[in-house]
């Protein structure tokens, strides 16, 4: 898809606060508010913006605690007469919901998951009550996030 000049101020003024109102955007990029209305409606057609969304700050409601979560499955766990695949696995964890982010990843694990709860406590029943009773779970390595120096949903346009 081929974005212009336009678009792409659109799409930057968007991501920074998706509150703005068409007038508003109209009046930032210099153009009609139906133009702007119209080509916000086009994108969102395309697939290119996929919603809105508030970003709320996960420590304030009680899950300050961030971890990503490297797991491994097997493709037939024991007593199964089938084989799983990586997206059954990663469409069932996707289920629970302290899980933030699953992503299928190469190399010597099969999943990548960002996870937020309230403490070091909580993360652990997480892994071992939920996480390793997925079928096909084998084993996961786990990293607690210490601090975040940056976090965000943008993307450069």
């Amino acid at each position: 898809m081929k974005l212009d000049e336009k678009d792409i101020k659109i799409l930057n003024l968007i991501q920074e606060n998706c509150k703005l109102t068409a007038r508003e955007i109209a009046k930032r990029i210099n153009s009609p508010i139906t133009t702007v209305f119209a080509r916000i409606k086009r994108l969102e057609k395309q697939g290119i913006i996929k919603g809105y969304k508030a970003i709320l700050n996960a420590e304030k409601l009680g899950r300050g605690t961030t971890a990503f979560i490297l797991v491994s499955f097997t493709y037939q766990p024991s007593k199964m007469d089938y084989q799983l695949t990586q997206r059954e696995v990663a469409k069932e964890i996707a289920r629970l919901p302290e899980v933030q982010e699953v992503h299928i990843i190469t190399g010597n694990w099969d999943l990548l998951l960002k996870v937020r709860v309230r403490d070091v406590e909580e993360l652990g029943k997480f892994i071992v009550d939920r996480l390793r009773l997925v079928k096909g779970v084998e084993k996961t390595l786990t990293c607690v996030v210490l601090s975040t120096e940056k976090e965000t949903t943008e993307i450069n346009l």
